[in-house]
């Protein structure tokens, strides 16, 4: 007679799922931290096992590809603060009230995400990997705010939305000169709206 095969118990199951999902956890946070303070070009595989005190070959357990990593710190990051939703901004029928909704919540945005939205937009520029995850994470939600901010505008004030819209522009004006977004905000309608 054979011997019955020892069954692993459920709470050894359970708890070697809820440390591998720690573990997993802490990779995340690690590479957050790092693609805010040195941004994701620079950030290497050791460098996010460090701090997030593991060795490589557990963070490639969790993260086979840099791709996948990136995809679930990018993920977490937009979980935590998602990029305003544009569609409740569509019932404002005039453009100009429109424009100033819509710009109130992204630079709100901006300015609660400044760091690691900077890092990661100025990584884009040279570094095609962090260029594919603004693709997939961040540009989808930046057009879905042009659309619904560009209804009624004319083909003249579309480079200006545009312009409005950009990270750079909300840090030239509120970061670097001093102008609360409220004022930043006026200053782009005027240029847009007129008055």
């Amino acid at each position: 007679m054979s011997k019955p095969t020892p069954r692993k118990r459920p709470y050894r199951q359970n708890r070697r799922a809820a440390q591998a999902s720690l573990t997993r956890q802490r990779i995340v946070e690690a590479a957050i931290e790092l693609h805010g303070a040195v941004g994701p070009a620079r950030t290497t595989i050791s460098m996010v096992a460090e701090r997030a005190d593991v060795q490589r070959h557990t963070l490639y357990a969790h993260f086979p590809t840099e791709l996948s990593l990136y995809l679930a710190c990018s993920g977490e990051a937009l979980a935590r603060d998602p990029l305003p939703d544009a569609q409740g901004w569509r019932t404002i029928e005039e453009p100009a009230a429109r424009f100033r909704t819509g710009l109130q919540a992204l630079y709100g945005w901006y300015r609660r995400n400044a760091g690691l939205t900077a890092a990661v937009l100025r990584d884009a520029e040279c570094h095609p990997l962090t260029r594919e995850i603004v693709a997939i994470r961040i540009a989808p939600g930046i057009s879905a705010i042009q659309e619904s901010l560009s209804e009624g505008l004319s083909a003249k004030q579309m480079p200006l939305l545009h312009l409005s819209l950009s990270f750079f522009t909300w840090r030239s004006l509120a970061l670097e000169s001093g102008l609360s977004d409220t004022a930043a905000i006026e200053s782009l309608a005027g240029a847009i709206f007129g008055g």
